[in-house]
C-alpha cells in the first residue's frame, strides 16, 4: 500500500486497522483500531493531521485533506462514503457522509448528523447533531430516529468486520489464474 512520510510527518495506522494497498495515506494521518479505508481512498495529512477515530469507514474513493495547520477530526463509527470528499474540521462520533458527498472548508457534523448521497456542504457551515441534510447547498430535511441509528449501525459493523476479516481473508490472482 502506498503510504508515504512528508518532510517528516508520519502516517500512525493502528495495527487493528485495515488500509487497502491502492489507498494512499500521506503524512500526518492517524488511522484508530478497526478503521476500514477502502480502495483507491485517499488520506492527505501533507500539511494538517487527520485523525479517524475507531471504527470508522473511509469509503472506496473517498478523499480527505485539510488546510495547513489545522486539524481533520473523525471520531468514532463514522462512515464516509464512496467519492466522498472531506475537507473539513469535525465530523462526530456516529455521523455519516453520503456517497459523493463534499464538506467544504470549516465544516463541523454533530453526533449522528446524516449528510445525504451527493450533499454540498458549503464553507462555513454547521450540521446539528441527529439530524439529516440534503441538497446543494445542504439544507436540513429531517431528524434522525432510532431506525436510522439501527439501520447505520448495521452498516458500521459490517465495514469493522471487514476490517477484521480483510488482511486474512483477500487473496491476490494472478491474471492466469481467473477462469471464464
Amino acid at each position: 500500500m502506498p503510504i508515504f512520510a512528508f518532510e517528516g510527518r508520519r502516517p500512525v495506522i493502528d495495527r487493528q486497522a485495515y488500509v487497502s494497498e491502492t489507498a494512499i495515506v500521506i503524512g500526518d494521518v492517524r488511522i484508530g483500531p478497526r478503521v476500514y479505508v477502502g480502495h483507491g481512498a485517499i488520506l492527505r495529512g501533507d500539511y494538517g493531521t487527520i485523525i479517524v477515530g475507531a471504527e470508522s469507514a473511509i469509503e472506496e474513493g473517498a478523499v480527505m485533506h485539510i488546510n495547513p495547520g489545522t486539524e481533520c477530526r473523525l471520531e468514532t463509527r463514522v462512515t464516509v462514503g464512496h467519492g466522498a470528499k472531506l475537507h473539513c474540521p469535525f465530523i462526530g462520533s456516529g455521523a455519516v457522509i453520503g456517497i459523493g458527498a463534499i464538506l467544504s472548508f470549516n465544516v463541523r457534523v454533530g453526533s449522528w448528523a446524516i449528510v445525504a448521497e451527493g450533499a454540498v456542504v458549503p464553507n462555513g457551515k454547521e450540521i446539528p447533531p441527529e439530524v439529516i441534510v440534503a441538497g446543494n447547498p445542504a439544507r436540513q430535511i429531517g431528524e434522525v430516529t432510532e431506525r436510522h441509528r439501527e439501520f447505520w449501525n448495521y452498516g458500521k459493523d459490517i465495514y469493522v468486520d471487514l476490517a477484521r476479516r480483510y488482511p486474512a481473508g483477500l487473496e491476490r490472482l494472478a491474471p492466469g489464474e481467473v477462469v471464464v
